[in-house]
């Protein structure tokens, strides 16, 4: 069961080529369970998820985010977004670990899927918001691409004994 998580967090990659394939309810559903079994600080959950299956409403969003042209052909987008009102202080760090939690499991599910940063940019943060209908005080801090992949990249770690530190700096 170990290697099967080591292996799952190794085959973890940004997959940017999708198939028609929709993704299934249960499918979408899995996703947000294991998003929200993240850790949060103060067990706060300033998360909130908005699903995007709609084609207008993902060509729209791929229009918009520079980075993000990968939703023309993606069948599902979730937002990750943080409500400040709830944590102000740690609602990044929260979401980041929701966000990667629901990557991990799109990985295990064997779909394919890529994180496109949203928030720090204020642009992109009113754009999203306006796309998705998000209001102040939640703000969305990224928009993740999700798909039956249509491109395989190896497993791989990115290991680098030059990083690590040990006891001090």
């Amino acid at each position: 069961m170990a290697k099967e998580l080591i292996d799952t967090i190794y085959s973890r990659r940004s997959i940017r080529r999708y198939t028609e394939e929709p993704v299934s309810e249960e499918q979408i559903k899995t996703l947000l369970e294991a998003a929200m079994a993240a850790p949060s600080a103060s067990n706060r959950k300033p998360w909130h998820f908005v699903v995007v299956t709609e084609r207008e409403t993902l060509d729209r969003l791929a229009e918009a985010h520079k980075y993000a042209k990968m939703l023309h052909e993606a069948p599902l987008c979730i937002s990750v977004c943080g409500d400040q009102s709830v944590s102000e202080r740690f609602w990044v760090q929260d979401c980041s670990a929701a966000t990667e939690n629901l990557l991990l499991a799109a990985t295990a599910l064997g779909l394919g899927a890529v994180w496109c940063g949203v928030y720090p940019s204020q642009q992109r943060v009113e754009t999203m918001s306006k796309i998705l209908g998000i209001e102040t005080p939640v703000v969305p801090l990224n928009i993740i691409a999700i798909g039956h992949p249509a491109e395989e990249k190896e497993p791989r770690t990115q290991y680098d004994e030059g990083r690590v530190h040990r006891e001090k700096w």
